[in-house]
């Protein structure tokens, strides 16, 4: 598997870390940045680990910052990309299994490096479910994607 993997100034030191779990886990990985311990905007890294995957440079991602929430924010401003943020073993397979997410979100700031890496190695593992109501779904989720004006969407329904 390819994985993107992106970070911004909070997410750096974690970052070294989640690339060698990666690695060991057999995937190749592309690192899209922050390079440094400099302050960088996490959208900016954000669309770079998206464009890798929706050129096909890459399977999945991982999002690196402070508590994940922001890179995911980032992340699913893009069409084609599921991010969220997994905090816990359960919720960074599933995610996966249930809701076809391509990007994992990780803060650096809530978990260290070895829970981290059982975390990403839970979601390289995942696949997604071929469960008819799982891919009804997410084909709900592109429909949301491409319809600007939400038109379907309605208060009561």
């Amino acid at each position: 598997m390819k994985v993107a993997i992106g970070c911004d100034h909070a997410g750096y030191p974690l970052k070294s870390h989640i690339v060698e779990a990666l690695a060991q886990a057999g995937a190749q990985v592309k690192d899209c940045g922050s390079y440094s311990p400099d302050p960088v905007d996490f959208p900016d890294v954000a669309g770079r680990v998206a464009a890798a995957i929706r050129s096909g440079q890459a399977d999945r991602g991982v999002m690196v910052c402070g508590t994940g929430v922001g890179a995911a924010i980032a992340a699913n401003k893009i069409p084609g990309i599921r991010a969220a943020v997994g905090h816990d073993i359960y919720s960074a397979a599933q995610c996966v299994e249930h809701d076809d997410v391509n990007v994992l979100c990780i803060g650096a700031q809530v978990i260290g490096p070895t829970v981290a890496a059982a975390y990403v190695q839970a979601f390289l593992q995942a696949r997604f479910s071929t469960a008819p109501e799982f891919r009804r779904r997410v084909d709900k989720l592109g429909q949301l994607e491409k319809s600007a004006a939400l038109e379907w969407l309605t208060i009561e329904g």
